[in-house]
């Protein structure tokens, strides 16, 4: 095992004399004029600031974040295609607040639906979107918790699609820097959609009111709220140099105050965070030896990307350590946990992550399993 460890620690690098590595100091994070915050790593879901990130509290229009991303759900299995036809109902024609200036009895495209929630942040065009998936907003309401539910949002409930302040109604912003991850993790084909600067319809021209859009190029989303209880939400993401953060401001006091508080945690967040890919999908880290196949070895690797958040100016190389089970006995499918590996030193695990078969072994003939088995028993033994 140890002549194994050393190997690994050659190959990729990722040993070092802690003697020659320079410190990483950081900041005390912002203190934001906010109720509540996160800024997360999109890629790895490491939180990087939080203040009262867990307290449930209206999210005003952030609610159209998992409305929208119901429906992008629904797209990408085909229950859904941009072109269909929704018909306006009375009550999305009559839905107060902010709108897309739908009218009832006409028809408006799932792509137009789709703009009018986003950039326009339309109650009308919520509405519809909820009827034409669930046949009713309550129905849809319920589809909304249960998507909640599995994206491990445990601060979260839905009674509408649009965030019109009602009782029972609220999420927090770890929930929705959650389901803003997995709205540009899962669906990043839609995901320009965020970014559009304007959007008309009806020969209503409104602009998306994500001010950081227009101030700061790396911006790409999300999506901003307001009510009286809510104060001034906005989710925010942005992209620098191959990291990609999430930002949400809850409870700001002015619209101009989110943007700016919202852009002191993303500015933070890239000055002293970055995130370094350690291994690729696919790459083989170990020939592991097996027992009783039909080939002698197995090549293991990682069946994603490996993905860490790390202080810049952080040493080139870390430790790692690969632990494989003591054990490997064919047959092996592909994709079977072999092994951990441990990124960091002890105290300071960055990440754990499992090794995996890369492929497939079947079990040896009669006779070989017959001598590996013999020649198992006294490795054991002795």
């Amino acid at each position: 095992m140890k002549r194994l460890l050393v190997i690994v620690s050659l190959v990729f690098g990722l040993i070092t004399n802690p003697l020659f590595a320079a410190p990483s100091l950081i900041p005390a994070p912002p203190q934001l004029s906010a109720s509540s915050y996160i800024l997360i790593d999109a890629y790895t879901g490491d939180i990087l600031v939080e203040h009262n990130a867990d307290q449930s509290v209206p999210p005003a229009s952030l609610t159209k974040l998992m409305t929208a991303y119901i429906m992008e759900y629904e797209l990408a299995r085909g229950n859904l295609s941009f072109e269909d036809k929704v018909t306006v109902s009375e009550k999305a024609w009559r839905m107060k607040g902010s709108r897309m200036f739908i009218r009832e009895g006409t028809q408006v495209s799932v792509e137009n639906l789709m703009r009018g929630i986003i950039i326009q942040s339309g109650n009308d065009a919520s509405v519809a979107a909820a009827e034409y998936v669930a046949g009713s907003e309550s129905a849809f309401a319920d589809l909304m918790n249960q998507h909640a539910q599995l994206l491990g949002m445990k601060n979260s409930h839905f009674v509408n699609s649009t965030g019109f302040p009602a009782d029972n109604h609220f999420s927090s912003a770890n929930d929705i820097a959650k389901l803003a991850r997995a709205t540009i993790l899962q669906f990043p084909h839609n995901y320009p959609l965020y970014s559009e600067k304007y959007f008309t319809y009806n020969d209503i021209r409104q602009p998306n009111r994500n001010k950081l859009l227009w101030r700061d190029k790396t911006v790409d989303g999300l999506k901003t709220g307001h009510t009286e209880a809510a104060g001034y939400c906005l989710a925010a993401s942005a992209v620098r140099n191959g990291t990609r953060l999430i930002s949400v401001v809850m409870g700001a006091k002015s619209d101009e105050g989110r943007a700016v508080e919202s852009q002191k945690l993303l500015d933070y967040g890239f000055r002293y965070y970055e995130t370094r890919k350690l291994y690729s999908r696919g790459q083989v880290v170990n020939n592991a030896h097996v027992w009783g196949g039909s080939q002698s070895n197995v090549k293991v690797g990682f069946a994603e990307d490996v993905l860490v958040t790390m202080p810049r100016q952080q040493g080139t190389s870390i430790p790692a350590t690969l632990d494989m089970h003591k054990e490997i006995v064919a047959p092996i499918a592909v994709g079977d946990v072999l092994g951990t590996i441990v990124v960091g030193t002890e105290g300071d695990v960055l990440l754990e992550r499992p090794v995996v078969a890369l492929e497939a072994v079947e079990e040896g003939g009669f006779f070989k399993r017959l001598f590996d088995n013999i020649k198992l028993f006294f490795t054991n033994l002795f």
